[in-house]
């Protein structure tokens, strides 16, 4: 049995146990996603991630405070329910984000993203192609703020929204 801690410090709650059925269904599930496989070791590489995001995507078009690409939904960056992983979309918003932002930002200022924010409005299936769409909102002397939308190529359906907040801060010299 497990204990919260409740608002006061002397107090707690007792969680009711879960069911053996339910947590052998949970396991069951977690063994699915892969929580009891081996990462690759080719996987253990610097600069991994953004080797495997960037070869999904392709640039369409970039303006000072734009940048709109394509992405293909493959099964590398899928879900087990066959359709664009969450976190696959938080990746291209993040990289998209910093790409637009540098648009406009001067090269002597680092880029701390402060906030993501990613609405999931739709799914976008494997083999399908996702136009994103990303724009500054306001870029001053210490933030930058960038939107971005996810629509499927096919149908123009709204899949995805993003929102990032980047504090710009001079590089230090020592």
């Amino acid at each position: 049995m497990a204990s919260k801690a409740s608002s006061s410090a002397s107090e707690t709650q007792t969680l009711s146990s879960m069911s053996d059925q339910h947590v052998s269904l949970t396991l069951d599930y977690l063994k699915t996603v892969g929580i009891d496989r081996a990462v690759p070791r080719s996987f253990d590489t610097s600069g991994f991630y953004s080797n495997l995001f960037g070869s999904f995507l392709k640039v369409n078009d970039i303006k000072r405070g734009r940048i709109s690409c394509a992405i293909s939904v493959k099964l590398p960056i899928a879900n087990f329910y066959g359709t664009l992983h969450g976190g696959s979309v938080a990746s291209f918003v993040e990289s998209l984000s910093i790409a637009c932002a540098r648009t406009v930002v001067a090269e002597d200022k680092e880029l701390f993203l402060g906030e993501i924010n990613v609405s999931y409005l739709s799914a976008a299936p494997i083999n399908e192609e996702v136009v994103a769409e990303a724009r500054v909102v306001k870029s001053g002397r210490n933030v930058t703020m960038i939107a971005l939308e996810f629509k499927l190529k096919k149908t123009g359906t709204l899949a995805y929204i993003g929102h990032t907040t980047f504090y710009n801060i001079p590089v230090a010299k020592l």
